[in-house]
Formats: structure tokens, sequence, C-alpha cells
């Protein structure tokens, strides 16, 4: 009788992590005027995370950038100097799978800069670099493929949108049924629910994190529009058809509104929060729906001190905090 393996899965983000990475911004020009800020904020999200009792990985650039972020961050919060251009660890870390019998691996993919949009040294080689450190075996797979594109509820079922996975920026030489079976393959997901745009200006291409995250088995978190003048009011609405129509149970959050900076919309969302083993990090903006959507994420995850931090410097250099941090999963 043969003893079949385990299936490698990706867990869910509510799984016990062993720790947090997080990227510390340390190129002034990607920011202008918001880089002080964002560091600060970036620093206040890693404190919190490691006050909570969870070990948080700071990543920094080189001596001065270690001696700036020091300076913003407890004891508690680890140091670790490496090579990167762009803090979005979620879209250039490993992803890490586990088999359900003490293994963990790190699942490597090709990274072009969201499409051929932002490309700096290091972003090709820091999921690597990562995954030695942390001693996982690591494989790279032949296609490309950001973190921030998925978000999975640990049952095999993945949400992603078309806007992003199906951008010819990306796998042009893959169709739908390709890109689903390299889920399956690589990440173990089984399931696809493709949802379609996502938000308006976000530079990655509508990733689904930005829009859309599961909260439990076949859960999923979607923001509801806020103002007559809410300019993702249509995508959110789109997206609630297409998961209840999937058979997605549709959790609504209500949306910061309209954000704008110097008149141009920007992409914030609650949806951007970041699950860690003992609390939830929500991005704020210093709108007046904070509290209602840091309250209803809350509510979503009862076991989990939920904090909102103002995000907005950290916005302006074009993501969140779940964009600027990956987890790894304990085994």
């Amino acid at each position: 009788m043969t003893t079949q393996s385990a299936p490698w899965r990706m867990p869910p983000e509510w799984h016990p992590q062993t720790l947090l990475w997080i990227g510390f911004p340390h190129i002034a020009a990607e920011w202008g005027g918001a880089f002080d800020r964002a560091q600060q904020q970036i620093a206040t999200f890693a404190n919190a995370v490691a006050q909570s009792g969870q070990d948080v990985r700071l990543i920094v650039r080189d001596d001065a950038n270690a001696a700036r972020a020091r300076a913003l961050t407890s004891a508690k919060v680890t140091l670790e100097t490496r090579v990167y251009g762009d803090v979005w660890l979620r879209d250039t870390g490993p992803l890490v799978v586990c088999d359900g019998a003490g293994g963990r691996a790190a699942r490597l993919f090709g990274f072009n800069g969201w499409g051929g949009k932002y490309l700096m040294p290091g972003d090709q080689e820091i999921g690597a670099d990562l995954s030695a450190g942390a001693g996982l075996p690591a494989t790279r797979a032949d296609w490309v493929l950001e973190g921030g594109a998925l978000d999975g509820d640990g049952t095999g079922l993945v949400a992603t949108t078309e806007q992003c996975l199906l951008n010819p920026n990306r796998n042009p030489h893959l169709s739908r049924g390709d890109l689903e079976m390299r889920l399956a393959r690589d990440l173990g997901y089984d399931r696809v629910l493709w949802l379609g745009e996502g938000l308006i200006n976000d530079h990655t291409d509508g990733h689904v994190d930005n829009l859309a995250r599961f909260v439990g088995a076949n859960r999923l978190a979607l923001p509801r529009a806020t103002g007559r003048d809410d300019p993702n009011a249509a995508i959110y609405a789109d997206a609630a058809a297409r998961a209840r129509d999937f058979g997605v149970e549709v959790v609504e959050v209500p949306s910061p509104g309209r954000i704008e900076t110097d008149g141009m919309i920007q992409p914030a969302s609650y949806m951007n929060f970041v699950v860690t083993t003992h609390c939830v990090i929500v991005p704020v903006f210093g709108s007046p729906h904070d509290a209602d959507g840091v309250a209803a994420i809350a509510a979503l995850f009862p076991g989990r001190d939920t904090i909102g931090l103002m995000g907005d410097a950290v916005l302006a250099g074009g993501g969140g905090f779940h964009c600027s941090s990956q987890h790894l999963p304990r085994a």
C-alpha cells in the first residue's frame, strides 16, 4: 500500500506565524515629500506587531538606513540588512507553502516590476535571500506573479483579479487555464475566484489585496461604497456580484470613500490590512469612515486586537501595510 504525501498549500494569513518581514523605505526619491513620514508609519507598524508578541524582521538597506530604523523602533523589532529595491515584500518576498506534516517550502516567482513600471536592483533577488535566511528550501516557478495579486482561504480557494493576472504585461503567453493550472501546481490553489477590476489608480494593475480579502473559509470581505462620490462604487459592486455568483459569502466593510491628493484619486483601502498571530493592523487615512472601517474588520477577527494606524504616507509610495510585509507561517 502506497502512502500519498500531503499536498503543498499556502495556509491562510490567519494561520499562526513564525515571523513577519517588513520592508523599510530607503530610497527618498520614490516617496517625494512623504519619505520621512513613510518611514515613521512603517516603524509604527513594526512596533505594533512586535509589541503583540510576534517576531518582526524589519528589512533595512544599509548602515544609515538601519540607524534611522533603530531610532524609530523598539528593541523588540529585529533589523536585518539586505539588498532590496522597493519595500513591497508582499510582491517580491517568498510565498511559503506547508504540507500539513511539518514541512515548509518557499515558492519564488518571476518579478518584472509590476509589468515593467518599477524595477529596482535587488527586487528580483530578495525573495531567495529571505528564504535562505529562514532556512527554507526554495523552488522558482516559470511565470511572473506578485503575492499581493492573490488571497486564499486555506481550503484551496483563491481570489484574484482579471485586471492583474490576465494583464499582458505579466504573462502574455499564458491563458486563464494555464494560470489556473500553475496556481494549483505551485501553491495548491484548486479553485479560482476571478474578480474583475482593482481599485482606480492602483499601479499594481489591480492587486486583490487592496480590494478583497478572505476572513474565513469561503468568506470574503469586500468594501461597501461610502458617499455618492466613492470612485470605486461600481468596482465594489461587480466584485461582490462575482463572489456571490461563485458561492462565496460576502461580508461588507465600509470603504474610506473618496481620497484625493492634488486632485488625483488615491487607491486607499482598509482591505490592505495585515493579519498577524496576535493582532490585525488596518491602514487609516484621516477619512471620516476610518473608525467604522476598523470596527468592521475587528468584528471579523474577534480573537485578535485590531489596530488602526495612519497609512497615508505609505500610500503615497504606492502601497499599504500589507504590501510592505510578508509573513512566514508556522509549519
